[in-house]
């Protein structure tokens, strides 16, 4: 089961410039910490209180120092993105790289965010499974026409010298999950998905994968933080959550590095290949502290 990281780019309270060096900064602790893979998520128009690092640019400068063997990405809420340019910026990134570039899709949410991109709530999932299969034959060379998505004529270089990884993310709807298994290289479950659930829900994906064919993987995101002494950092994960941390006190990993593990490591035997790290929201000296932790926590379950 490997281990990688993705990086907060949301920080209420920071003017832009420290936002972008708090992002930077974690990935190069990231790299140093020998973590398998980095990604960085996607959101929009969060409004001028709020600063949220954009993740084309950040990922380009995280590369930098991110070991070019190693799995970088970024997620991409595909309604918000022309497949045109989204395709010019993955196949960009991609050839900066020596190793298949990941890229995570998901329908996404939020009526400010969707109404500020001119974009559809109500036909995200359809817009997504079009997006995906245009992106794919851009980057594949070919030359592509979807009129419905306003694309004629569109082809793109560069190109991936090795062929991206798609992860697609959900919870548990059932159309989801036959996306995921139909036309991704990973279930990318969301941090909601949990206990029983998770179980379910990695029974019907790989389910799914039987039936169009395709080799089940799952990656699995949750929110965690690492520290030297296993107490207080239970005491500062709760001090978060009590301030209203996303609301999901159960499904926060927190603690000493053996813990830590241990905890990870439960989810081997549901199947899951991949855990996704988002450090929780803690100063950044804390968060530095828990990604070089992590380090630690890949090599007792490496």
């Amino acid at each position: 089961m490997r281990l990688g990281i993705s990086i907060t780019s949301g920080f209420p309270g920071l003017d832009g410039a420290e936002a972008v060096r708090t992002v930077v900064e974690r990935g190069r602790v990231a790299a140093e910490a020998g973590l398998d893979h980095l990604s960085l998520g996607d959101h929009h128009a969060t409004g001028a209180s709020r600063a949220y690092v954009q993740n084309v640019p950040a990922i380009g400068r995280i590369m930098a120092d991110w070991p070019a063997d190693r799995q970088i990405g970024l997620l991409l809420l595909l309604p918000l993105w022309h497949p045109v340019l989204a395709a010019e910026q993955i196949g960009t990134l991609a050839a900066m790289s020596d190793v298949p570039f990941i890229v995570q899709t998901g329908i996404g949410a939020g009526s400010d965010q969707f109404a500020a991109m001119g974009a559809s709530l109500s036909t995200r999932g359809k817009v997504t499974d079009r997006a995906i299969g245009a992106i794919a034959r851009l980057l594949a060379g070919e030359t592509v026409d979807v009129p419905e998505l306003g694309i004629s004529g569109a082809s793109i270089s560069p190109r991936p010298p090795v062929p991206v990884e798609w992860w697609i993310g959900s919870g548990g709807a059932p159309a989801a999950i036959d996306r995921a298994a139909r036309v991704g290289d990973a279930w990318y479950a969301s941090p909601g998905v949990d206990g029983d659930d998770l179980r379910r829900t990695a029974d019907a994906y790989r389910a799914a994968c039987r039936r169009h064919g395709t080799t089940p993987r799952i990656a699995l995101r949750r929110d965690v933080l690492v520290g030297d002494d296993h107490d207080s950092t239970i005491r500062l994960a709760r001090h978060v959550i009590e301030r209203g941390y996303r609301g999901m006190d159960g499904q926060i990993i927190a603690g000493g590095v053996e813990h830590v593990a241990e905890r990870m490591a439960a989810f081997e035997p549901i199947g899951v290949d991949d855990i996704v790290a988002r450090t929780i929201a803690v100063d950044q000296p804390s968060a530095l502290r828990s990604i070089e932790l992590l380090g630690e926590v890949r090599r007792t379950i490496g």
